[in-house]
């Protein structure tokens, strides 16, 4: 592609299935340069396409009328469109239910002409009809007209490629029951099949409301708080980074930015799928969507609209369609042979036994066209889609957003982890971990004095600190006089006295280390400890040790991979041998590889691919993202991850909860089942109807109702993914799904 190339983006109605994209492929394809420019979007019925400056989209347009769906430009705004794909199902709806009342209006017509209901159907053991009524005829012929009205363009396109579809199959089968006077079978079909299509449309609708609710969750304007102190509702999408917005209680954020003046619990279950409340306070980071807690809150954005993380959330979703999974690959390419392959079994049934064997031609005709009836591929063709739409919105509900059908089925088959330390395996953050008094003092006189001094600090020690301090309730009061001390620490007044804090250097060149300070300060200095000491100008008033924490849930996580047979976890970090081999032995890893540049630790999955296979990599810094992108799995710590991090990753822990590994690995398991249970099912239900139809026991309405119920079956099969489901260990309770998108998939 070059840079003249633009992306056109359209709006595709009547587009809801595999089928339906593989049409559009093949028409489209020579249209735009190839099929490798087109991209598609099944939830939100999008096409794009990689265009070059002369293609006009009027030239799309028309190239998608000819497959009889249609097209419009896409437009930005939702309610641009928002009544054309309400009007496209109120259609489906109104021609199924037409073409059923027509085909029952023209059964209860022929039934009473005909003088009973065996009459009717017919008495020589494959349903053959006879002395249809004119009347039943047209009330027949106008049934299968409204069931076949949006599969006959599609039909006919198929058949002028010489490229048969179930599309086709369904409507020989339709205009072949009337050939031979099967009106009422006829009419059977087409109802039957325009039920199937409608179904069809209507699962893979239920999942795409799943995801579009996500877009009501950010409130369309903000509440802009000017120099003045002046509130002005403005559209969320005008309010430039860096504005003051104010929030209310119980009201959504409108945009992501940092807190400046309140503190208040934020319900961040649309974002990271967290049940609890998350405390914020000024210099915490919030989302758009999420919903604020019982205080008013004054936010500095820091994202335009396009840019909050709830967007990439809906963009990455709405693109995943486009990476599909290996067993819908397999599906496509296997319907894609089997259909006229099917198509020719059913010319030979109809040809055979009549040339070669004096069949009567009427009877291999009919069973001819049950064959292509029951071996039309839609149950197959849908088994697999919406079995892994229902697995990414359940998942999305969870917290983990899976970017695209491809990665679904990947956890399944992970057998090496490869870990990040900071901000995966550990918190990423300093923490105060133990605290020191001397000098006479207790603990609450100390981190009185430390956290006066630390105050004003941006160091990431300093903050943790006094974080430390608050949860503990220590009234803090700003120490006067502030002044760092360069590479060292820093000095400060107090109550008149003069007060310093800093470094086993700093305490050194002051000559304030005795030897009962030296013993401690040695102990508490392990590896991955930091040691802040605190003084006068008389004496050592204390000690605090600060380390970067192992995260709770790690070492009870990794035993819970293992038990879903994860044969290998390996701790990858850049930090210093000692400091990894303390945070290996809390976590539990099987192996350890320290200072690790971030080309070292690309080689390192590289041979643990080499050895294991299939191998997933999870972290959150930039320096992970080229390992990230080498592992067969890339995961990234969502909410805390750097954004090269999260785009390198096929799978995001929005949440940043390391025990969503096993659910996930659980969840990818529960989906390759269902795959496979449909699978099974769709293709034992034709081999079943193929038997009965040599056997001379099979009929078309039959073997389109046996067609429907197996698609009934795999579509409810699949959607099952959306209901929660408890799970033992670290994972065994995921998180509510938030209202919105109970309501979307309900």
């Amino acid at each position: 592609m070059n840079s003249a190339q633009l992306n056109l983006q359209f709006k595709i109605h009547g587009m809801d299935c595999a089928e339906e994209v593989t049409v559009l492929k093949r028409e489209l394809g020579p249209v735009v340069g190839g099929e490798g420019r087109l991209r598609f979007d099944i939830l939100s019925g999008k096409m794009t396409v990689a265009a070059s400056g002369e293609l006009s989209p009027e030239t799309v347009l028309r190239a998608v009328a000819r497959t009889g769906m249609r097209a419009e430009v896409w437009q930005a705004e939702a309610t641009a469109t928002a009544d054309q794909p309400n009007w496209r199902r109120r259609e489906r709806t109104l021609l199924t239910t037409a073409s059923g009342s027509f085909a029952v209006a023209g059964f209860l017509t022929h039934v009473v002409l005909a003088g009973g209901v065996s009459a009717a159907i017919g008495s020589e053991g494959m349903g053959a009809a006879q002395h249809v009524p004119w009347i039943s005829r047209g009330l027949y012929a106008a049934g299968i007209l409204a069931g076949l009205w949006v599969v006959l363009p599609k039909a006919w396109l198929a058949l002028r490629q010489l490229r048969p579809d179930m599309n086709l199959l369904m409507t020989i089968a339709a205009v072949g029951a009337v050939a031979i006077g099967e009106w009422f079978e006829g009419a059977t079909v087409a109802f039957l099949f325009a039920l199937s299509l409608a179904l069809e449309s209507w699962s893979v609708g239920r999942a795409r409301r799943a995801v579009e609710a996500l877009l009501d969750l950010t409130p369309p304007t903000a509440r802009v708080l000017t120099d003045a102190n002046v509130e002005r509702e403005q559209p969320a999408g005008q309010v430039p980074v860096g504005a003051l917005i104010l929030i209310k209680a119980g009201e959504r954020f409108p945009l992501d930015g940092t807190i400046v003046r309140g503190s208040s619990d934020v319900n961040q279950a649309p974002i990271t799928g967290e049940s609890v409340p998350v405390p914020k306070k000024p210099g915490d980071e919030v989302f758009a969507g999420t919903i604020n807690g019982d205080a008013a809150l004054e936010v500095r954005t820091t994202k335009p609209a396009g840019d909050t993380t709830l967007a990439h959330i809906i963009r990455m979703v709405g693109d995943a369609q486009s990476r599909r999974a290996p067993a819908e690959q397999w599906v496509e390419k296997f319907a894609r042979v089997y259909t006229p392959v099917v198509l020719a079994l059913a010319l030979a049934v109809f040809l055979v036994p009549p040339v070669f064997f004096g069949g009567a031609w009427q009877d291999w005709f009919y069973r001819a066209l049950v064959l292509l009836v029951i071996a039309c591929p839609c149950a197959l063709v849908i088994s697999t889609p919406v079995t892994i739409v229902a697995a990414l919105a359940a998942a999305a509900r969870n917290g983990v957003l899976i970017k695209g059908g491809a990665y679904v089925e990947a956890p399944a088959h992970v057998r090496a982890i490869a870990f990040d330390k900071t901000g995966t395996l550990t918190e990423g953050r300093p923490a105060v971990v133990e605290v020191v008094p001397l000098g006479g003092h207790d603990e609450a006189a100390l981190l009185e004095r430390v956290a006066a001094l630390e105050a004003r600090s941006e160091h990431p020690v300093g903050k943790a600190i006094v974080a430390y301090a608050q949860e503990r309730g220590i009234p803090i009061r700003p120490a006067a006089d502030f002044e760092i001390v360069p590479g060292r620490g820093a000095t400060a007044q107090l109550d008149g006295k003069e007060f310093w804090l800093g470094s086993h250097r700093y305490l050194e060149e002051r000559g304030q280390e005795t030897a009962d300070v030296h013993e401690k300060l040695v102990a508490m200095s392990g590896p991955g400890r930091t040691v802040v000491a605190v003084g006068n100008e008389s004496h050592v008033c204390g000690l605090i040790g600060l380390a970067d924490a192992v995260r709770p849930e790690a070492r009870q996580t990794l035993q819970a991979l293992r038990d879903a047979g994860v044969g290998r976890l390996v701790l990858l970090t850049g930090d210093n041998a000692a400091t990894a081999d303390a945070i290996g032995r809390q976590t539990g890893v099987d192996e350890v590889r320290a200072e690790l540049l971030p080309a070292d630790k690309v080689q390192a999955v590289e041979e643990l691919v080499a050895r294991h296979g299939s191998v997933a990599m999870i972290g959150d810094g930039v320096n992970d993202a080229p390992a990230l992108a080498r592992a067969g799995l890339g995961i990234a710590m969502g909410a805390i991850g750097s954004d090269a991090a999260i785009e390198a990753a096929d799978i995001a822990l929005m949440a940043d909860d390391l025990a969503k590994l096993p659910w996930l690995i659980h969840h990818s398991r529960r989906t390759l089942r269902v795959v496979r249970q449909n699978i099974g099912f769709a293709l034992s239900v034709k081999a079943a109807f193929v038997l009965l139809t040599f056997a001379g026991y099979a009929s078309l309405w039959a073997a389109i109702a046996a067609d429907m119920g197996a698609s009934l079956v795999v579509i409810f099969n699949g959607l099952r993914l959306l209901r929660p489901r408890r799970l033992a260990g670290p994972a065994a309770t995921p998180p509510r799904a938030t209202e919105a998108l109970q309501r979307g998939s309900g």
